[in-house]
């Protein structure tokens, strides 16, 4: 469940969903770029496979020393529900 993940992996399939099967590499300059903050090797690739091993992302070869990354419709589904999920808290919490 897309719950039980951290806010970082949640941020990491959303970085996926915004790029066209990125690298490793380019996951990581996205995140950098966009939050302003280092991502060690050590942090993401581990945070990367479980995204992988729960399915939200699918993980492929580019080459013989790059994969690539991609959201699963699973990843996507997940997305769009929290999504809604975070819609009606707002909205609630806008009519109390």
């Amino acid at each position: 469940m897309l719950f039980d993940l951290t806010g970082f992996q949640r941020d990491l399939l959303y970085v996926i969903s915004g790029l066209d099967h990125p690298s490793g590499q380019d996951i990581k300059e996205r995140f950098e770029r966009d939050f302003g903050q280092q991502i060690k090797h050590g942090r993401l690739y581990p945070n990367l496979d479980h995204l992988v091993e729960s399915g939200f992302v699918e993980k492929g070869q580019l080459d013989r020393r790059t994969n690539y990354y991609h959201l699963t419709d699973l990843g996507r589904q997940k997305l769009d529900q929290r999504r809604e999920w975070e819609n009606q808290v707002q909205a609630d919490t806008s009519t109390a």
